[in-house]
């Protein structure tokens, strides 16, 4: 009967009234070369674009740090203490702190309440985030069945609760005294706690969405039978990890998509753009020796290597339109961004902060970290993750360009992490893989959403996991937490709106999806600065409206 009865709610809940963009007042015509006339002073988007967590991993606390006196044992710990009349989130209540869903006996030895992680335990097994364990986890929208689906213990050895040597180790969070910087932007800029992956499924799925929201349209298929699955239409929907064809670092496993992404539509309409991705230039030898494709950094919490470019997390180079197979390098720095160039719009990190400093700053970037620095569990931590964003975000404070620039922080995937909140079911699909509402079902609610080549796409069931999104802006509002719905292509449907006269991708969520538009307030005006420190995360300097009621209210 519970099952039936969460069933049945997201079967009601499935068309819920969508929020509409509004109106923002325009920007006047850029002058910088490549920005073209925008409907909201925001010139520059960067998307920070990170890897697997939930947001009650992150975020199911805030704004309240345990500050445990003299901090870890092993690892000392900052403290955080939020701003007078800091907004609560849609996170932990008392309820779910201590008489969790996921006591269910059917967890076995991992049934438990959420608990908390300290820094010595910011490295953890990754979890497992794959399209039909996640439903599966989600237990028809009891949210009760995480440990027995997708938990993975270690790695040990642990201090601590002895849950975290079992599959429990899935509700473990981080609050403020480990995930300080991410917390601290909060507090100045905005959090949304209504925002989630597109569809349900780990990394390759949630990049794509976050360039298209499509995953529907798979024209090659190598080695992949495991990530694809029928769409209904004769053709098929990726649903897993795999590499992009033809790509010199890709694996045996490999598909090439079909459709549009954002990139098409920007470079028909002379914006800049670009993906920088770590590792991206084989040409580079690092410190340690290694070069290519091979290309590795050390976390220094986790101790072993790990290679700087992951070809499954790069979307764009699954499109014959977008890729650069070759990793080609630009002409020179002053093509970084524009048509034409051999690099086709594809770089390394590197390149995006050399472009910047060179006055070439693309109206649209997506920057994803190498891969010690993604926050991916397993191989990276929240506080390689945290030295990474606050770096990003303290050299574009620096820039002129910084007034109307605005940075999206967001997340392909939640790994499988723990999260309460089940999102609308908006687009349901009946596969092999789907387990929402039990095998072969997830949702009940009528197709809306139309697929590359027919008008219903299986395979895409969304809204799935709910991830953080975090606006940094002079526009952002302050200290805010918006309840917007939203989803990956929402930040697509913002750059359509900006710049391209809202044109949407065939088949792409981002027809459906709620608009960001909310966490700005475009009256604002000002230059503010909130600097951080990256090994800490806690506030070097600010110069910003919220800092400065916190510090008039402790006078």
């Amino acid at each position: 009967m519970r099952r039936f009865l969460a069933a049945t709610l997201i079967a009601a809940t499935a068309f819920g009234p969508l929020v509409s963009a509004y109106a923002a007042p325009a920007a006047p015509q850029g002058t910088h070369a490549g920005i073209s006339q925008t409907t909201t002073p925001i010139t520059h988007l960067v998307i920070i674009f990170q890897e697997n967590v939930s947001f009650d991993h992150y975020f199911g606390t805030y704004p309240n740090a345990l500050n445990p006196s003299g901090g870890s044992s092993v690892v000392p710990e900052p403290r955080f203490y939020p701003a007078p009349g800091t907004p609560t989130v849609n996170g932990f209540t008392p309820a779910l702190l201590n008489n969790n869903p996921n006591l269910n006996p059917a967890n076995g030895a991992g049934a438990t309440n959420p608990f908390r992680l300290d820094r010595s335990q910011a490295w953890t097994a990754d979890q497992d985030h794959d399209y039909g364990p996640e439903q599966a986890a989600f237990d028809g929208g009891l949210m009760d069945l995480f440990p027995l689906n997708v938990g993975t213990p270690g790695p040990p050895p642990y201090h601590g609760p002895p849950v975290v040597d079992t599959t429990g180790l899935v509700l473990g969070y981080y609050d403020g005294n480990t995930t300080t910087a991410l917390w601290n932007y909060a507090q100045y800029y905005s959090l949304n706690d209504n925002f989630y992956g597109t569809t349900f499924g780990p990394s390759t799925p949630g990049a794509l969405n976050v360039v298209s929201g499509q995953t529907d349209g798979v024209t090659q298929n190598i080695n992949s039978d495991y990530a694809v699955v029928p769409d209904g239409n004769g053709g098929y929907s990726l649903v897993s990890d795999t590499d992009p064809v033809g790509d010199v670092c890709s694996g045996s496993s490999q598909v090439q998509m079909g459709g549009q992404n954002i990139g098409d539509l920007l470079t028909a309409a002379g914006v800049t753009w670009g993906f920088f991705e770590g590792g991206f230039d084989l040409t580079i030898t690092n410190p340690n020796g290694t070069t290519g494709c091979h290309r590795s950094h050390t976390s220094v919490y986790v101790g072993t290597p790990k290679a700087d470019y992951i070809p499954h997390h790069q979307p764009f180079q699954y499109y014959v339109s977008t890729a650069n197979l070759q990793h080609t390098r630009p002409t020179s720095v002053s093509t970084i961004g524009h048509n034409g160039d051999a690099a086709n719009h594809q770089y390394d990190i590197h390149d995006f902060f050399d472009a910047v400093n060179s006055g070439n700053f693309p109206a649209v970037s997506y920057l994803k970290a190498p891969g010690y620095q993604d926050g991916h569990a397993g191989y990276s931590t929240p506080l390689d993750e945290q030295n990474f964003i606050v770096q990003v975000i303290n050299f574009l404070q620096q820039q002129p360009e910084w007034a109307n620039t605005a940075v999206a922080i967001t997340w392909d995937d939640s790994d499988g992490w723990y999260d309460h909140q089940l999102g609308q079911i908006v687009n349901q699909s009946q596969t092999s893989q789907d387990a929402l509402n039990g095998p072969g079902y997830c949702g009940h609610a009528l197709p809306t959403l139309a697929g590359i080549n027919g008008p219903h796409a299986q395979g895409r069931c969304g809204y799935g996991p709910r991830i953080p999104l975090l606006v940094i802006s002079p526009f952002a509002r302050q200290n805010f937490v918006d309840h917007t719905m939203t989803d990956q292509s929402s930040i697509v449907r913002f750059i359509e709106d900006n710049w391209l006269g809202s044109q949407r991708i065939l088949g792409s969520f981002d027809a459906i999806a709620g608009p960001i538009n909310n966490m700005f307030d475009f009256n604002q005006s000002g230059n503010d600065r909130v600097s951080l420190d990256p090994q800490t995360g806690e506030v070097k300097f600010s110069d910003n409206a919220a800092s400065r009621a916190a510090k008039q209210a402790r006078k």
